[in-house]
């Protein structure tokens, strides 16, 4: 597996895995209406850019597949982690997670979903406080995590 920089040429092979990767992996804890309003398959391309752009974004590679990324901006909040669904529990996750995390000083948040939550309490985060973000007028519930350094 390669980590490599973000680059603007990956943004919508990233967009598509993050559609992919909630309609799959996340649909053991959310329902199908939630799951439609949270990667509802309409993206602003241009958006998504600019974001990876402000932040430190890296994409996992293997065998010339983009099997996972993630970015952090410069105030420690741990903002996309994705792995394709193909790739799961292979050390993806923390492979990127350990490279995002080494790129800021301080304190990480991130705003973790029901099927994330452990991964990210295996690596040291605690619950700040758990939160229903609307999307739609459809509740989707996540957790404010932080990992304290």
């Amino acid at each position: 597996m390669i980590i490599r920089k973000y680059q603007p040429s990956d943004c919508k092979e990233l967009t598509e895995l993050f559609y992919n990767t909630v309609h799959t992996v996340n649909v053991k804890d959310y329902t199908k209406e939630q799951l439609d309003v949270w990667a509802t398959g309409q993206v602003d391309l241009e958006k998504w850019n600019q974001s990876f752009q402000k932040h430190y974004s890296i994409i996992a590679v293997e065998d010339e597949v983009i099997v996972g990324f993630g970015d952090i901006d410069k105030t420690g909040y741990l903002d996309r982690l994705f792995v394709h669904a193909d790739y799961q529990k292979k050390g993806i996750a923390t492979a990127i997670c350990n490279r995002l995390e080494q790129a800021v000083q301080g304190d990480i948040t991130t705003h973790a979903s029901i099927t994330a939550k452990p991964f990210f309490e295996k690596r040291g985060y605690k619950v700040v406080k758990e939160q229903q973000v609307e999307r739609q007028g459809i509740f989707l519930t996540n957790f404010c995590m932080e990992k304290n350094r």
